[in-house]
């Protein structure tokens, strides 16, 4: 398995969409969870592509194609779960919050999500604390996952908990992103905290009961 797992991560870092669509479904048909594919595969390599990026050794260009083949073979995954609504574990509302404009990383976190069983509704990138609210509602949500890269950022995940809790609602909340820590959790009344995407999986599993 070890040697599909590498070419699946080689399709994200060489930002070949079809390769990566092909490994995904051969991946499948020898009997490999679609989780397990994502995690151990295109995952890494996106991860790899994250890292390039920020060092300066990959640009835009390359990052936006990388993104295309990873959607690709999420796509291909995705549909090996259709139509079991009861593998179905939960809704998550997720976005990068108002003023910051990074992506890769919250890319990651659907990816695992979604190979974990769970529906993602992405809001994007720089998005305001009302419409995590507005999306909550309208999708039904059981958690409201924020992202944010920039210290000058992290205020807002506490104005979206605010509107939370001033309007008497019960979505989880569960905020990330490199300035983001435990503490910084607990200050501002998160339900959780993730490190990574993995741990983002597994605190989400937690608050729900999964």
């Amino acid at each position: 398995m070890a040697d599909i797992y590498e070419e699946a991560a080689q399709a994200i870092v060489t930002s070949d969409r079809a390769a990566a669509e092909e490994v995904a479904t051969r991946a499948l048909a020898q009997g490999i969870a679609p989780g397990d594919i994502m995690a151990n595969g295109f995952v890494k390599g996106i991860q790899e592509v994250g890292e390039l990026f920020e060092s300066g050794e990959l640009f835009l260009p390359e990052l936006m194609m990388s993104a295309d083949a990873m959607a690709g073979a999420t796509e291909v995954t995705n549909a090996a779960l259709e139509g079991e609504a009861a593998a179905v574990k939960g809704r998550i509302v997720l976005g990068t919050v108002q003023g910051d404009v990074h992506d890769i990383g919250k890319a990651i976190v659907i990816a695992y999500l979604k190979a974990n069983g769970y529906e993602v509704s992405d809001l994007g990138r720089d998005v305001p604390a009302a419409s995590f609210i507005e999306r909550a509602k309208a999708e039904n949500a059981d958690v409201i996952g924020m992202s944010a890269l920039l210290t000058t950022t992290m205020e807002e995940q506490r104005k979206v908990i605010k509107t939370i809790k001033a309007e008497g609602l019960s979505y989880k909340t569960v905020v990330g992103g490199a300035p983001c820590t435990q503490r910084w959790a607990d200050q501002i009344g998160a339900d959780a905290y993730a490190e990574d995407a993995s741990d983002g999986v597994k605190k989400i599993d937690a608050l729900l009961g999964k």
